[in-house]
């Protein structure tokens, strides 16, 4: 008889690599992770029916729109780990400052950051979401501790929202994909140790945003478009409006997803969170084997001076990324 697959809980117990008192907790931390991921997978699913779509009337701490979906998925989040000691206190995009947790929390080992809803555009017209997480260690239990290298996070991941609920993370011991059955309630994994190619056809950006783009990104653009049979280009374009789903086609087929600094829109020093979306997402893919980069330094090298700040991010494929660096780095190849 065919032994089936692992669920999480089932593969959180015999397959990290040890049981010690820290990897119980962590492990407790990601399977309510993922029931917090169940829950805003209902949130989706009965949205036209309960009339949650649309705007929330609010804005974010960066000014952008929310959906009542964000504001949802936020507080499904924050409710998640309001007892349990797991975790002193979290931070959210869509929180100008960390929820701290006053009961039992004091002497919690972690730290959870996260984009509840990712591809907010995506809400309306059914499209691809996702939500992202970072787990770092507690240090003094202050904003201090997440002001610090991505290399610093113990787990990272996603949850994945389209025809398929796919809950994706890493210890730092390869990436690993779940798929929630709904016949069981359960995420089952479906990939373990994921290896992502080292070289892809695929990549994603926004081009209605190139004029205000630097010529090295538009040159790297217009480089992946050209006819070149040897080198397998021209290259397909796959921009979704969700970094979560565009990131995870590249995990799966190689490739690139990109977007730059953008002068144009008020973004000069890119769109992406680096504690939220741009941390957590570059863990995953370099334990898949791929790379996350500025175009001048890896992303998990660097540390914010602030909770929200922002960076031009590329990420994917080793072979992708090198040749980004390349161009931007004035020395293409």
């Amino acid at each position: 008889m065919t032994r089936p697959p692992p669920t999480l809980d089932r593969f959180l117990l015999e397959c990290e690599p040890d049981a010690a008192p820290a990897t119980r907790e962590l492990s407790q931390l990601l399977l309510r992770l993922g029931v917090a991921g169940k829950r805003i997978a209902r949130e989706l699913a009965v949205a036209d029916i309960r009339h949650t779509r649309g705007s929330a009337g609010t804005e974010n701490v960066q000014g952008e729109e929310q959906k009542k979906l964000d504001v949802r998925a936020n507080d499904i989040l924050v409710e998640t780990f309001d007892y349990g000691g797991l975790v002193s206190f979290v931070a959210s995009e869509e929180m100008e400052k960390p929820h701290v947790y006053r009961e039992g929390a004091g002497g919690a080992r972690y730290t959870l950051l996260f984009d509840p809803m990712d591809g907010s555009s995506n809400i309306d017209v059914d499209g691809t979401l996702g939500t992202i997480f970072s787990i770092r260690p507690r240090r003094d239990g202050t904003e201090a501790d997440l002001l610090r290298p991505g290399t610093e996070q113990v787990a990272a991941g996603y949850v994945l929202f389209g025809p398929a609920v796919l809950f994706v993370y890493t210890s730092g011991h390869g990436t690993h994909v779940f798929s929630l059955d709904p016949a069981i309630g359960e995420f089952v994994l479906v990939r373990r140790n994921l290896e992502m190619p080292k070289k892809g056809r695929g990549y994603a950006v926004n081009e209605g945003r190139r004029a205000g783009w630097a010529e090295a990104d538009r040159a790297f653009v217009e480089h992946l478009k050209e006819p070149d049979p040897s080198s397998g280009r021209p290259y397909s374009t796959r921009y979704s409006g969700s970094m979560v789903g565009d990131v995870h086609r590249i995990l799966i087929e190689g490739g690139i997803y990109l977007y730059p600094a953008d002068g144009s829109s008020g973004k000069p020093s890119g769109k992406i969170r680096l504690l939220y979306e741009s941390h957590p997402l570059a863990f995953v893919v370099e334990q898949a084997g791929g790379r996350a980069s500025t175009g001048r330094d890896r992303v998990l090298d660097l540390a914010p001076r602030r909770l929200h700040e922002r960076i031009p991010f590329a990420i994917g494929s080793a072979d992708e990324v090198d040749l980004y660096e390349g161009f931007v780095r004035g020395a293409p190849s």
